[in-house]
């Protein structure tokens, strides 16, 4: 009763102070979040002792990353994102320049109910990440990756078409698209935007679209893999990919996407390694509760397994929706999916990677890497001069045929 009427105190002044809904709306989730797990990284830190810590951090996370020295105004911005940054070293070389690229990630919850008019939401989400991206400017990120369908809320779970499939979009024209455009140029960034889109047929599909530091749409990949597991039953609303293993030559270096339930296959990684990338992003949306044991390892082991720099990426949030819906899970019916734990993290292709970022916190990661990183794993290694892409070819070509 204290507990309510306290709250109810705390909401009276903030309303007569004439705060602004998304104000109060992140106050009150910050009271939240403080009683829920916010990472690994600080459990470990706050309970394991000094002289042990760093023995399980490098079991843990591999070789100590040293800290990026970031802008003070990027690191304590007004906008509650919580911003982190790593740098990866690698060898300097006698007949290679480095190739310093600096890449950044963003994980963030949706702004507005699932009940408010569609287009306040998506023009909330569109006024958030226009302030991170700000950031990652200030922080002079070349490469930036969003959310899986970043615009609009995680909607997949519903099963619904009305409302949500109003969100779907070209890829080439659509609002988010041109939204994005006049951004990469004026930030001369490279930006990885996630969207439901709607293409000439109106077919719908989970798609990320490629627009480079000049504006311009290079290109698009669709998801190859469609999960149908617990509420995601995301085959009611799109189509698996179609457009193979696609890698993006940029400004700065070869990019690929691995669209969320995509991680689960080790051959969709193989395939956009063996179609030359050297950073491969994983915008994704996912629970805890299904898949936080898995998270951690399947990116990073892509990295090492294929030598170039992985990036997992996954939203922050409970988002609740208007109507009750089942799944095959066998629990009973419920009005959201669960608890996007966030968690984002970056792995060079040597197998270090960096903390997390919070389960519960806006967030934007940046790591300053060396592309050259990606050639001299594969010189100690010797994975790609060892694998026998020959004896699986054949070996699966008898699968295929004999089925």
């Amino acid at each position: 009763m204290y507990k309510h009427f306290y709250y109810f105190i705390i909401i009276t002044r903030l309303i007569t102070q004439g705060v602004t809904t998304e104000i109060f709306s992140r106050y009150f989730v910050c009271s939240l979040r403080l009683k829920m797990f916010q990472n690994l990284e600080t459990c470990l830190e706050k309970y394991i002792p000094q002289e042990e810590l760093s023995h399980v951090q490098r079991i843990l996370y591999g070789k100590k990353l040293e800290e990026l020295q970031l802008p003070e105004s990027c690191i304590n911005n007004k906008d509650d994102v919580e911003v982190k940054g790593y740098k990866f070293d690698s060898l300097t070389e006698e007949l290679r320049e480095k190739r310093i690229v600096r890449i950044g990630v963003i994980q963030n919850q949706i702004v507005l109910p699932t009940t408010a008019p569609l287009a306040e939401q998506r023009n909330a989400i569109y006024q958030r990440i226009s302030k991170i991206i700000s950031l990652a400017a200030e922080a002079n990120v070349n490469v930036l990756c969003l959310q899986e369908a970043w615009p609009m809320p995680f909607v997949f779970c519903t099963r619904e078409k009305f409302p949500w499939c109003q969100f779907a979009e070209s890829a080439e024209t659509g609002p988010t698209t041109m939204f994005l455009k006049d951004i990469c140029k004026q930030y001369n960034m490279v930006i990885v935007s996630p969207i439901l889109e709607r293409d000439e047929q109106e077919v719908i599909w989970n798609t990320a679209v490629v627009i480079d530091n000049f504006g311009k749409v290079i290109g698009k990949h669709r998801k190859n893999h469609i999960p149908r597991v617990g509420d995601f039953n995301e085959s009611t609303y799109y189509m698996e990919g179609n457009t193979g293993h696609p890698v993006f030559e940029t400004a700065f270096g070869r990019i690929a996407i691995n669209i969320c339930y995509g991680r689960h296959h080790p051959l969709n990684w193989l395939m956009f390694g063996l179609n030359g990338a050297e950073i491969v992003f994983n915008p994704s949306a996912t629970i805890d509760g299904l898949s936080e044991t898995l998270w951690g390892i399947e990116a990073r082991t892509a990295a090492v397994a294929n030598s170039y720099f992985s990036c997992a990426i996954n939203r922050v949030g409970t988002e609740t929706f208007p109507s009750e819906f089942t799944s095959g899970d066998g629990k009973p019916a419920h009005k959201n999916f669960g608890h996007f734990y966030g968690s984002s993290y970056i792995t060079a292709p040597d197998g270090s990677r960096t903390p997390g970022l919070s389960r519960t916190r806006d967030g934007l990661l940046i790591s300053e890497i060396d592309l050259n990183l990606c050639r001299q794993v594969k010189d100690h290694w010797g994975f790609q001069m060892t694998r026998r892409l020959d004896l699986y070819a054949d070996s699966l070509a008898d699968i295929v045929n004999s089925k």
